[in-house]
């Protein structure tokens, strides 16, 4: 889920200091894991329970069941690939189930089973559940904006946050003193050893780079082929900091939707025009804030919703282009604004074929605890300010370098303003040899998680390759087709690409807009965005 100014001198910053559990006086036990067929709707799918400590302090103690389904192996065995689609919050599962499993096995010549987990505390496993169904989650935080724009905004969404933290906090369930990426990590090196395998093969997309950095850090010795794509720079992320690089990278990838969409011309993005797509665009964006648009189903386009529909634009540059297209939508909304009536229907359709695009992938028909299993990792983590007072400093100050910086710094930091860190967690040192090299992959241009962060964990990765690609979107893997060949290869026999490499962009989204291919799409647009309850 997946998706930040200078921050040195705040105080609530944390030392980037070694921080875990004491050293057990026994290693914990490795689960067994018995597969059997995960049903009907998923034929030739198998899945599985593993039991691992609760409390890697007592790795004798209590345990939880981690929730497993694999893709298994069509030819002579390699070994595993686990995988995680990031969030924090999202199910390796259903990664799994959804066709990415499929997918991914044939990539790999059928050389690995491909298994994915629903980390601790997330779905299937012991998940975090704050709420008794998914409408009284939603009824919950009915009233709130997607980010706050003012004062009064601010303190309700502050205030309501903090009583969403104190209600799981207080639901006295086991799982949330026991939440962070630290014990995710040891759960997958459990993992790792109940499958029989020596070493870690392991795919990571977005927060899933975090686990990687953070397996790679703790186990250095264990590592196989550990690819991470859609990089969060775990300095950033265990310091509170992550708005240094989201405070500019979302502007950054929306510029080029920008200069695109003018490449493209008005007859390929509706939002260009004689006074070029950015000017379109900043029109809209004054409108809208200063009077909401009132749309002919009788919806309303505020602000806080404009600019989250710009963020989830860039994780999916597939879905600019064509008559329902993020650009189609910006354009009519623009038409609209300025008084086109009849543009309203046509935002109207393009903002409803877009939702219906943006299917989140639910662990089952049941409860949704993605908002749950993100800020139960995420609070545990980093420590944020716990005033109000430091939250709207911050906020004017990410303001102040895009409109993104505002949406980026609420939702990530505001909900664990009383949300304590776990004493397991991991903050440091990051700077790591691992027995094989990891595969770093960043995209030049990707709005959810910056390019500067790919950048910064190469250099933290001693022995690391990065591997870039120079176009759009979140994560590259199965968007590039350069990138998912080079991932492949060294996934299957370790060989990395040259130094330097960079692969080229697809074309402009916007003249040529391919159906979404089954690697592209299961990743994105779900993972790295903003969590927004009850939608």
């Amino acid at each position: 889920m997946r998706t930040l100014r200078t921050l040195s001198g705040l105080p609530f910053l944390v030392s980037l200091v070694a921080a875990g559990p004491a050293a057990a006086a026994s290693p914990p036990p490795v689960p067994t894991v018995s597969w059997v067929p995960c049903g009907a709707d998923a034929p030739g799918a198998e899945c599985a329970v593993a039991a691992v400590p609760l409390d890697y302090d007592n790795p004798a103690g209590e345990t939880i069941d981690l929730a497993l389904a694999r893709i298994p192996a069509s030819a002579p065995k390699i070994g595993t690939v686990f995988i995680n689609p990031g969030g924090p919050g999202v199910s390796g599962v259903d990664l799994v189930l959804s066709g990415f499993g499929d997918v991914l096995a044939g990539l790999l010549q059928g050389r690995f089973d491909v298994v994915g987990f629903d980390p601790r505390g997330v779905a299937r496993s012991e998940g975090l559940q704050c709420f008794a169904t998914n409408e009284e989650q939603a009824a919950f935080f009915a009233a709130l904006p997607v980010f706050p724009v003012d004062a009064e905004q601010e303190q309700t969404y502050f205030d309501t946050y903090n009583a969403f933290a104190q209600r799981c906090l207080g639901s006295g369930q086991r799982i949330v003193g026991h939440m962070s990426t630290a014990d995710v990590a040891r759960d997958l090196d459990l993992l790792r050893q109940a499958v029989g395998d020596q070493k870690l093969t392991y795919l990571g997309l977005s927060y899933g780079s975090v686990i990687g950095s953070t397996y790679a850090n703790l186990f250095p010795t264990k590592v196989r082929a550990l690819v991470i794509d859609g990089i969060l720079d775990p300095v950033l992320w265990s310091t509170g900091r992550e708005i240094v690089s989201e405070k500019v990278s979302t502007q950054k990838e929306f510029d080029e939707f920008l200069r695109l969409c003018d490449e493209a011309g008005p007859d390929q993005c509706a939002l260009t025009g004689e006074e070029g797509a950015a000017a379109r665009f900043d029109a809209l964006v004054d409108l809208v804030r200063a009077s909401p648009l009132v749309m002919p189903d009788g919806s309303v386009m505020t602000y806080d919703v404009l600019v989250v529909l710009a963020v989830q634009a860039m994780a999916t540059p597939e879905m600019w282009g064509g008559p329902d297209g993020f650009g189609a939508l910006f354009g009519s909304l623009a038409d609209f604004a300025l008084g086109d009536g009849l543009a309203g229907g046509r935002a109207a359709r393009a903002r409803d074929a877009i939702a219906t695009e943006q299917v989140r992938v639910l662990a089952d028909e049941g409860y949704n605890n993605a908002l749950e299993g993100f800020y139960g990792s995420h609070c545990s983590d980093a420590k944020f300010p716990g005033s109000l007072a430091a939250y709207r400093t911050m906020a004017d100050t990410a303001e102040q370098a895009s409109i993104f910086g505002r949406l980026w710094w609420w939702n990530d930091a505001a909900p664990c303003a009383q949300w304590p860190t776990v004493p397991d967690r991991y903050t440091g040192p990051w700077k790591t040899h691992t027995s094989s090299p990891v595969l770093v992959v960043g995209n030049l241009f990707d709005g959810i998680t910056g390019y500067d962060q790919a950048v910064s964990v190469g250099h933290l990765l001693e022995n690391s390759r990065l591997l870039t690609y120079a176009g759009w979107g979140h994560t590259a893997f199965g968007r590039s087709a350069c990138v998912t060949d080079r991932v492949a290869s060294y996934l299957l026999d370790g060989t990395l690409p040259p130094p330097g490499t960079v692969c080229p962009a697809n074309p402009n989204p916007f003249v040529v807009a391919p159906s979404l291919a089954p690697l592209a799409a299961t990743p994105a647009p779900l993972i790295g965005l903003p969590v927004l309850p009850g939608r």
